[in-house]
């Protein structure tokens, strides 16, 4: 297999002409992407301890610093959240109208929504950079190494992907977690991340959560609202539009990258490999779909369908562009039983395309549901083209 560490691989994310925020977890590729497309930016890095003390003790010096420099038209601010009072400053220079164009890149939000973003509303636009796609990679790329690795590219750059995932959690919570002083205790938090691997791809009970780590129900929901704000987790809401049954109410819950989520994931005598790499797979396609429809500009609210006497589609994608729902299954082969939430789905909206993706190598039509291999949907998955043709 070809080292992608001896390479750049071009990404499907475009840059807009324009200012604009570039968010993504630590080690989706943020600062690679725009060394190799803003070589001549002025660039400013707050993870450098000596520049983050400069801009914190005089964020004005920012102005300065611009003002030094005319020539350079393009400002990269990397890790914008560690300093957010600069962006009074940035808010002015933008002001000016002086054919500036700041590119800020962040790995959390929260301070970042403390601290009065809306300054920039409008005049900054958000973009979001996410792990690779299988189609960003050569085709011989693994499969089962996604599903076990995820797609990180500090993760399929290193000679020792395990290691660099063993070390990724933990880099989170010392640089993002305990630094900022998000959370009073690290090892309630540690356990808490260890308890919510068994929701990936599940409807969220924080509940369960909560007795699980032997804490209090909202210093779980803190915990979920961190891991959000910090980019590791995300949540589907429930698909309920002209609903003809009763749905359940509760997201679904993912983390970002089938690796991670393989990281955190106690194994053992009774934790079952199928039940554990089904959920990756599940999550390996949310994770696709969430930055396919993100390089497509958003044209579709992604959400899951659940009625409440548990039939259940793992996505729902809705939007001007389409309307579609998606199951996935960690099986070889294609049972009636398989299909029946989605026949289930057609009679509630029929105008609706439905897909099953599966483990198997066959494409076939059953009752007007494509089913598809997996892989080869993942593989064919790119921004600019239909969902699937």
């Amino acid at each position: 297999m070809l080292r992608y560490m001896e390479t750049y691989i071009p990404r499907f994310f475009k840059s807009p002409n324009q200012s604009f925020f570039l968010f993504g977890p630590r080690g989706t590729g943020k600062s690679t992407y725009l060394k190799k497309h803003f070589q001549d930016a002025l660039w400013i890095d707050l993870l450098k301890p000596d520049e983050f003390r400069r801009f914190s003790a005089k964020p004005e010096r920012l102005i300065e610093l611009v003002y030094a420099n005319p020539e350079k038209r393009n400002i990269v601010i990397d890790e914008i959240q560690k300093v957010p009072d600069l962006l009074p400053a940035i808010h002015s220079l933008i002001e000016e109208k002086s054919n500036r164009t700041f590119i800020l890149t962040g790995s959390s939000a929260r301070k970042l929504k403390r601290s009065g973003t809306d300054l920039l509303a409008g005049r900054v636009i958000t973009k979001t950079l996410h792990p690779f796609l299988l189609s960003e990679l050569l085709m011989d790329y693994s499969f089962d190494k996604a599903l076990e690795n995820g797609l990180l590219p500090i993760v399929i750059s290193s000679m020792s992907p395990n290691e660099v995932l063993d070390t990724y959690i933990s880099l989170y919570i010392r640089e993002e977690v305990q630094y900022e002083s998000l959370v009073r205790n690290i090892g309630n938090f540690s356990r808490f991340l260890e308890a919510a691997s068994f929701s990936h791809a599940s409807i969220l009970n924080i509940s369960n959560i909560a007795r699980e780590c032997q804490v209090e129900r909202k210093v779980v929901e803190n915990y979920i609202s961190i891991l959000e704000d910090i980019l590791i987790s995300f949540r589907l809401p429930v698909f309920s539009r002209r609903a003809k049954r009763i749905m359940v109410s509760h997201p679904k819950f993912y983390f970002f990258d089938a690796g991670v989520f393989t990281t955190l994931r106690p194994k053992g005598p009774l934790d079952s490999p199928q039940e554990i790499s089904g959920a990756a797979l599940e999550g390996l396609v949310a994770q696709h779909l969430r930055a396919w429809n993100a390089y497509n500009n958003n044209l579709f609210d992604i959400y899951y369908w659940r009625s409440r006497s548990g039939v259940e589609v793992d996505f729902v994608l809705y939007g001007q562009q389409g309307f579609y729902a998606i199951e996935v299954k960690n099986t070889n082969r294609i049972r009636p039983e398989d299909l029946r939430s989605l026949s289930e789905f057609q009679k509630d909206y029929p105008t609706a395309k439905t897909f099953f993706l599966y483990r198997g190598s066959e494409k076939r039509m059953i009752n007007n549901i494509l089913c598809l291999p997996c892989e080869q949907f993942l593989k064919e998955l790119s921004p600019g083209s239909n969902l699937y043709i």
